[in-house]
């Protein structure tokens, strides 16, 4: 099982979080999506989807909702 750190500009609000929970958390082999203060944590299943397509979908999903992405861990 691997995991993605990612921190954002500014906290999500409640909708965005939401959303952003079932698109990348609806994606197979996604074990865990929690969002907090500025940072996304992603929990994956490194047999059905490797760590930098988790990155690819998470960065543009973040982006999307008109966030920006301030560093990758």
């Amino acid at each position: 099982m691997g995991k993605v750190s990612l921190s954002v500009q500014k906290q999500f609000c409640a909708e965005c979080s939401l959303a952003l929970r079932r698109f990348i958390g609806n994606l197979d082999g996604i074990e865990a999506v929690d969002v907090g203060n500025g940072t996304i944590d992603i929990t994956f299943d490194g047999s059905k989807i490797s760590e930098e397509r988790v990155r690819h979908l998470s960065r543009d999903s973040i982006e999307k909702l008109g966030y920006k992405l301030l560093n990758e861990e």
